[in-house]
Formats: C-alpha cells, sequence, structure tokens
C-alpha cells in the first residue's frame, strides 16, 4: 500500500464507482439549480438525467468552487493517518480552484509539518482530467512514488486531448462564451462549434461545422491527427457527454472503427453537474493522449 493518497475534484466526472475502484479521493464542487444548492456529488443527490431536463426546462443554474476548508477536511484524515497527498484541480483556465487547493496545502504543511502535500493544475476538465487521475493510479500501482508521479504529471498533462462539440448553443449563449446574435446565426445554419483545451487549459472555439453527423465524423478526425502513434493508438480512451449519449456512443463506434489498438472499449461518462451547468444537454467530448497540446 502506497504512502499517499491521490485526490482531485468531482469535476473529473468519473462514476463514484469508479473513482473508490481506483483508490482515487475526491471533494465535490457546488451548485445551484433555480437558487437551492447542491453538491457535484457524481449524480448521487439529483440524476444527471433530471438535471439536464431541468436546464432543458429552463432553470438557472451557477456553480462555486471548493472551499478551503473543504479541501482541509478532505485530506487532514489521512495526513493524521501519515499519509501524503498529491491532489490535481480544475483547470485554471476555467476555475480559481487552484488558489483555494494551494491555500488549503499551506494550512496542512503548517499543521502537518512532517507531511508532504503536491497541489497540481490539471489542466484539463471533466473526464480529460478523469483519464489524467486514472493513469496516475495506473502509475501509482506499478510502484511509483508521490514525487516522481507529481513530477509525472506536470510534464505530461499536456499531452491529454480535450476536444468538444456541442448541438445545442443555448447555455453557450447564456454564459457568455458565444452572442446571442451568433447563437441565432449558428442554430438556423445548424451549426456544431469544435472546440478543444488549448496549453492553459482555456476551452477555445476552433471550428464551426454544419450539421451533427459532420462534427462528429471531425471530433474522431482530430483524435486520428494528434494522437500518440496515429491510428495505432494504444492507450485508453474516454467519451463524456450531457444528456446526448446516442452521439457519444456514435463517437465511441467510430474511434473503435478507426483506432483498432485501443486499450479496452471506449469508456462513456456523464459531464457533472459542475462542468454541465456552463455546457448545458447536447455536448460531446473526447479525451485521448497524444501530441503537445499548444495555443
Amino acid at each position: 500500500m502506497s504512502d499517499f493518497i491521490l485526490s482531485c475534484c468531482s469535476t473529473a466526472d468519473l462514476s463514484k464507482e469508479h473513482f473508490e475502484r481506483r483508490g482515487i479521493h475526491y471533494v465535490c464542487f457546488h451548485y445551484l439549480l433555480n437558487g437551492v444548492e447542491y453538491l457535484d456529488d457524481l449524480g448521487q443527490s439529483m440524476s444527471f438525467p433530471d438535471f439536464y431536463q431541468a436546464m432543458a426546462d429552463g432553470a438557472s443554474t451557477s456553480t462555486s468552487q471548493v472551499s478551503i476548508s473543504e479541501y482541509l477536511d478532505l485530506w487532514t484524515p489521512f495526513l493524521e493517518a501519515g499519509k501524503d497527498v498529491l491532489h490535481l484541480t480544475l483547470s485554471t483556465g476555467i476555475s480559481g480552484t487552484y488558489n483555494s487547493a494551494e491555500s488549503a496545502a499551506a494550512i496542512a504543511r503548517e499543521r502537518f509539518p512532517e507531511r508532504t502535500i503536491y497541489v497540481v493544475d490539471s489542466l484539463g476538465a471533466s473526464s480529460g482530467y478523469g483519464l489524467l487521475m486514472e493513469t496516475l493510479a495506473d502509475l501509482r500501482d506499478a510502484g511509483m512514488g508521490l514525487e516522481e508521479l507529481r513530477d509525472w504529471a506536470e510534464e505530461n498533462k499536456l499531452r491529454l486531448h480535450h476536444w468538444f462539440f456541442s448541438t445545442d448553443l443555448t447555455f453557450f449563449v447564456r454564459g457568455g462564451r458565444i452572442s446571442k446574435a451568433a447563437g441565432v446565426f449558428g442554430g438556423l445554419l445548424n451549426i456544431c462549434p469544435l472546440m478543444n483545451m488549448d496549453d492553459l487549459g482555456r476551452l477555445i472555439p476552433r471550428e464551426k461545422i454544419r450539421t451533427k453527423k459532420k462534427v462528429i465524423r471531425a471530433i474522431v478526425d482530430k483524435m486520428e491527427a494528434h494522437a500518440e502513434n496515429g491510428l495505432d493508438y494504444s492507450g485508453k480512451c474516454y467519451i463524456s457527454m450531457s444528456a446526448c449519449r446516442e452521439d457519444a456512443e456514435e463517437v465511441a463506434r467510430l474511434v473503435e472503427e478507426r483506432f483498432p489498438k485501443l486499450d479496452g472499449k471506449v469508456l462513456i461518462n456523464d459531464i457533472g453537474t459542475t462542468i454541465g451547468s456552463h455546457t448545458g444537454p447536447g455536448t460531446v467530448a473526447l479525451f485521448f493522449w497524444g501530441d503537445k497540446r499548444t495555443r
């Protein structure tokens, strides 16, 4: 058994069972739905179908990050038990939670001077962040130590590709990510924006593609262009989606067809309530290891 723990935020968008099976600990973000606060607890207090149906019906949403005290509550029992901590946060390109985690780590280091607490900015989100955590768990289980694992995360996190498309621009308009005029125009022309995360962990629009069928093929083309070893890619591939499982399953089918050496089947997860509060329903995201992300 290792003498440290791996932890992250609920925004890594894996299931509760997946986190528990891999021995990855997590702390929950918060969200408001029509003014009522909930924990982003991986669909435990509100199912993902109910959440996205509420959004589709016009519910207002907002999110709040993890507090310093919540980080301390997560880590303290392990520190008291003599364990060190490696924690990865949601990307600083879309959240300020890294600063809260670092503040909590500074307090924890004073309380437990004999323990080591590392905080790493994942520069990722949703199940891409989750795939990074999964890989770190693999390396931990293979015997990699705390410092080496921290260094590996820092050196390799930008090789984790995040590609997204959306078939519903409503919530991108509502959140100010695109203008109302662009949203109306895009809806009339059936435009599905293709986006990715850059080297600063920001979500960047890359292409405007007409029709869902074309954007589904385009996102798999991006994997072919950027995946490690191209069509011989032999790593894991994750997808996350918000209330559009058929679209996600079609992306998974094309990936499995085009990349026969994949490490297992493509894993499809739900986009959680924090990320989903900003994307709304109709978003599919594809994650894989590849070349280094750039601006």
